[in-house]
């Protein structure tokens, strides 16, 4: 126990010393958590959270097919929906969903 209580009075005066050094520590941490506190809530918000759709039985699974075959199929069913586009409050590229 007193080892570690050395170790962090240690850090600390070393931090105390080195004041540059710790204001770029502090801000890349701050940076850090703050890039990926928003990255987490953009994608939680898209990806883990149900779309919010006037209609669900609308919206689109691709499954199963070679990547080209999604890929073709994405793309038609994006080409059909864009007329809808204004008929819908969901955006089409959100609603359609790979697995």
């Amino acid at each position: 126990m007193s080892t570690t209580l050395d170790d962090i009075r240690y850090a600390l005066r070393s931090l105390h010393r080195n004041p540059g050094f710790t204001d770029v520590a502090v801000a890349s941490l701050a940076l850090g958590i703050g890039v990926n506190t928003a990255i987490f809530s953009l994608v939680d918000q898209m990806l883990l959270w149900s779309v919010p759709a006037r209609d669900p039985g609308q919206l689109v699974n691709i499954e199963g097919g070679s990547d080209t075959v999604r890929a073709v199929l994405a793309v038609a069913l994006m080409a059909a929906a864009i007329p809808a586009r204004r008929a819908s409050r969901v955006e089409p590229a959100i609603a359609l969903r790979y697995e």
